[in-house]
């Protein structure tokens, strides 16, 4: 992830913007970032359904981050999405997708 955070400081914007991801960290970052964000957008998580313009709250205290749309709006949009279709289709990578669990649970295979 240093790459994306590399990217917005070296704009000049460290300030104003804050990377939120349900991907990994490999340990380097600039600025604020919050990482392995769950459920994934993968599984339909509120993540995958931010719109250009939302508004993100991030509280770190109390390890929250909260859309900023209404219930409603939320609900429509979770109507609307479709999971993505695998990139890869057979192999061990594709095992790994259909099977592993999410960051909260371990990210671990299920049996």
């Amino acid at each position: 992830m240093l790459s994306p955070t590399s990217a917005i400081a070296g704009m000049g914007l460290s300030e104003d913007v804050a990377l939120l991801t349900d991907g990994r960290f490999s340990g380097g970052t600039r600025g604020p970032c919050v990482g392995h964000i769950s459920p994934e957008a993968a599984e339909g998580g509120p993540i995958g359904l931010v719109k250009e313009g939302d508004i993100i709250d991030i509280d770190i205290p109390r390890r929250m981050i909260k859309l900023q749309i209404s219930n409603d709006e939320l609900m429509k949009r979770k109507k609307k999405w479709q999971a993505p279709k695998p990139k890869i289709t057979t192999g061990w990578l594709a095992r790994y997708a259909k099977l592993v669990t999410s960051a909260n649970t371990g990210a671990v295979l299920k049996a």
